[in-house]
């Protein structure tokens, strides 16, 4: 298993539809029962589930899986800190919030290059 501050060193995702939680558990070096209670703890991450329980993961859900463990090894979030980091990353600002920022920032450049730059 790989230290905590080693996920870059991850293998890489193969090109697969479905992945096991074994198979998981080896790609992103964390063991099943950790990935299980974190499907309880992350809303976002939802294995499909068939015959008798079981879990298949899709690379969507392995890359979640990777950005989870980043936060809790790597980066020191705790399980609420990363839920909430996680939950942050998906709210997607609209296109008038992103032009409403884009203008206030235009505006506060034209400030600061009117302070530098004074009339002659």
């Amino acid at each position: 298993m790989l230290e905590p501050t080693h996920n870059s060193e991850l293998p890489p995702i193969p090109t697969k539809r479905y992945f096991t939680i074994g198979e998981v558990s080896e790609l992103c070096a964390v063991k099943p029962h950790v990935l299980r209670y974190w499907e309880q703890e992350f809303p976002q991450l939802k294995p499909v589930k068939r015959r008798g329980n079981r879990r298949y993961y899709q690379r969507v859900d392995v890359e979640m899986i990777r950005t989870i463990r980043s936060l809790l090894y790597e980066q020191g979030y705790t399980i609420g800190g990363a839920r909430q980091r996680m939950t942050q990353e998906d709210e997607v600002p609209t296109p008038v919030e992103i032009q409403h920022v884009a203008r206030d920032c235009i505006n506060d450049l034209l400030k600061a290059q009117a302070l530098l730059n004074p009339p002659l």
